[in-house]
């Protein structure tokens, strides 16, 4: 069976080793099983950096650069 799709994972590291977890919810929606072969491409992306800093105070229009 072939598979189009997109899935996003986390990596962790397990002893000297590199795994990508696939969701438990994914899993079950595409039917893949423990020990299962599957090919898939990686991507890395990029980090964004919205709502990094939820302390810092909304900006105010004192705050605003009028060239």
């Amino acid at each position: 069976m072939k598979y189009n799709m997109e899935l996003i994972g986390k990596i962790r590291k397990v002893g000297g080793s590199l795994m990508i977890t696939i969701p438990k919810r994914t899993a079950e929606e595409k039917g893949f099983i423990p020990n299962e072969t599957v090919r898939f491409g990686v991507n890395k992306l990029k980090k964004s950096g919205f709502g990094m800093f939820k302390e810092l105070p909304e900006f105010t229009k004192k705050d605003r650069f009028d060239w």
